[in-house]
């Protein structure tokens, strides 16, 4: 099992609450969801730069987190570089992710993919 399976639960659920049009909003399962990723990323046209955790907040349920994030990547279409926020609402059980709720700036991720800064 990679790094990345070993951090979440076998019936693992995502969430993506504003997913783009097309793509599923529900993914469950830890198989699924490492494929659901990989092949995102492969079809993604820009490349993954980093990561960088901007803060994380406690809830009243200790077994659930809010994590902002920001990613940073390089379009393979126009070379621009963009940093894109994103928040997510983590639940876990038996130290492992059970749960991801992702939070995306959808249009803001189309607007750096296409090169418009607006």
């Amino acid at each position: 099992m990679s790094n990345e399976a070993d951090l979440l639960t076998e019936d693992v659920v995502l969430e993506m609450l504003f997913a783009r049009p097309g793509g599923p909003a529900r993914v469950v399962g830890r198989e699924e969801l490492l494929a659901f990723v990989t092949t995102g990323r492969a079809a993604l046209p820009a490349r993954l730069d980093g990561v960088r955790c901007l803060a994380v907040h406690e809830t009243v349920d200790p077994d659930v987190i809010v994590v902002e994030y920001e990613i940073t990547g390089t379009s393979a279409l126009t070379g621009r570089r963009a940093s894109l926020p994103f928040v997510g609402v983590l639940g876990a059980r038996d130290g492992r992710v059970a749960l991801w709720r992702e939070y995306q700036d959808t249009a803001g991720i189309a607007r750096a993919l296409s090169g418009h800064p607006g």
